[in-house]
């Protein structure tokens, strides 16, 4: 009986090393979303929404780590994931307006172009792309160019919210020290 014992014990043991061996490390640059209106989830299950869902951003929140972000790692002028790894996704669950152009409820990646003093959203259809190595502008549903503004802390991890306007909402964009906003109409 003991020996049945220690042999499931050893057996058990080999097989948790096995399953842990597969499975990946934890990522440097953790995948996170943001809703709007904020919190949707928590708020739909404690049948508390005050809106109805409008839209999900999905994206990777690389770390500033000590590097130069802007005009360092992110490379003014060109096109950026904006995030990490798989490139950012941003879905409307309702029609919505940017830049008074109509955009259909959907799903779509959204990259960046940084430069100092503004960035360009791009909303493109290609979806579940990595990077934007694959990026293709013919792809583009539309570009919009908005004011890039410093701010005094530091952001360490990129994170990505929506803010409440009088016209609909915002999505902020901020890591480092600077940080910018895509205005979306309802």
């Amino acid at each position: 009986m003991k020996k049945t014992l220690a042999l499931l014990f050893f057996f058990q043991l080999f097989f948790l090393s096995l399953m842990a061996q597969t499975l990946p490390p934890v990522d440097k640059s953790p995948m996170d979303m943001s809703y709007y209106p904020a919190n949707y989830p928590v708020l739909k299950i404690q049948d508390k929404p005050t809106e109805a869902l409008a839209a999900r951003v999905v994206y990777s929140r690389p770390q500033k780590a000590g590097r130069t972000i802007y005009g360092g790692l992110v490379k003014y002028g060109e096109v950026w994931r904006l995030g990490a790894n798989e490139a950012t996704e941003i879905e409307f669950f309702k029609p919505v307006k940017i830049d008074g152009k109509k955009v259909a409820k959907g799903r779509y990646t959204l990259y960046a172009i940084a430069y100092e003093a503004t960035w360009t959203f791009i909303l493109n259809k290609n979806t579940d792309t990595w990077g934007a190595f694959k990026y293709d502008p013919k792809k583009d549903i539309l570009r919009v160019t908005v004011p890039a503004e410093k701010i005094t802390e530091t952001v360490e991890s990129l994170a990505m919210s929506f803010e409440k306007t009088t016209t609909g909402f915002k999505l902020v964009v901020a890591w480092d020290m600077v940080k910018a906003g895509l205005p979306i109409s309802l």
